[in-house]
Parts: structure tokens; C-alpha cells; sequence
């Protein structure tokens, strides 16, 4: 039987799974069952459905198992960039933190003129009218503020404070 059947049923194997050496070893897993009941059939006729129609299940199954492993592969990639990007939220917020208590330790005229302008987006006039100060202090007080925060933070997060902030 095994000589008869072996490259028909292989072929038909592979034709199902589109893979050479799974298709192999299907097959020879299905003559194994066959040959711990072979009694069981009446006829020829009987052994090559038998035959066929386990290698089909067969195949069906180990299609079903490559998609689950496809599956749970495909999660595992999803997972992990979940937790690169769970990652980066907690820099960003530790960065952020860094950045206010930067920003709350600025002499009080930097630290309002700041907030004004690019916490509240008020133009320089705006700010000029609100505090009661010229344009040009605005100006300077905005430039002062900036160069006490990159002295006070750390490279990254100064870089993620001129991202923030429309400068």
C-alpha cells in the first residue's frame, strides 16, 4: 500500500498545503494509522478512500494549527509594540514633569510671560497688555525664560519642550 499510494498521496498532501515536507510527513502519520488498524477494511477500494480522506483532515488540521501559529505571532508583534509605545508615553510624561517643575522654578515675569504665550497663545502684544509691560520685555522675557530652561533641563527633555512648545 505504501509503495501504491505514498507519492499520489503526497502529492495530493501538498496541493492542500502548499509545503513539500509537511505534505511528507502527513502522509507517512496517515500510514501509520492505517497500519495500527488495517483489519479494519474490506477492500481496496475502502483503504484508498480511508487513505485520501485522512490525508485531507490531516492537512486541514495542520492548516488550521499554522493559522493559529500565524495568529498568535501576529499578537505577539501587536503586544510588543503596545509595550514600546506604553514606553514612550512614560518617558514623555516623566519629561513632562520635568519640564513643569522647570517651568514653576523660573523667576515669576519669565514664568508668566511663558505661560502666556505658549500655554495660553497670547501674542506678544496681548501678553504686553495683560501685564502691563512693553513689547520688547515680552521679547526678552520669553528669550530669558527659554535660556533658563535649557540650562535647568536635560538634553531630551528640552528637546521635547521646543517639540511642544510653538517657538
Amino acid at each position: 500500500m505504501f509503495n501504491t499510494y505514498y507519492s499520489r498521496l503526497c502529492y495530493y498532501a501538498y496541493k492542500i498545503t502548499n509545503n513539500q515536507e509537511s505534505s511528507k510527513d502527513i502522509v507517512q502519520d496517515v500510514f501509520l494509522k492505517y497500519h495500527s488498524k488495517p483489519a479494519e477494511f474490506s477492500s481496496e477500494l475502502a483503504i484508498k478512500n480511508f487513505l485520501y480522506l485522512a490525508v485531507k483532515n490531516a492537512c486541514l488540521n495542520f492548516i488550521r494549527h499554522d493559522l493559529v501559529e500565524k495568529k498568535f505571532a501576529e499578537n505577539q508583534v501587536e503586544t510588543v509594540l503596545d509595550q514600546d509605545q506604553g514606553l514612550s508615553h512614560i518617558i514623555k510624561a516623566e519629561a513632562l514633569v520635568l519640564i513643569k517643575q522647570a517651568i514653576e522654578a523660573l523667576p515669576e515675569r519669565c514664568r508668566t510671560v511663558l505661560k502666556l504665550a505658549f500655554f495660553e497663545g497670547f501674542k506678544n502684544e496681548q501678553i504686553a497688555l495683560e501685564m502691563s509691560i512693553s513689547i520688547n520685555t515680552v521679547k526678552t522675557q520669553k528669550q530669558r525664560a527659554i535660556q533658563l530652561l535649557r540650562l535647568k533641563l536635560t538634553d531630551k527633555a528640552y528637546l521635547l519642550l521646543l517639540f511642544l512648545l510653538p517657538l
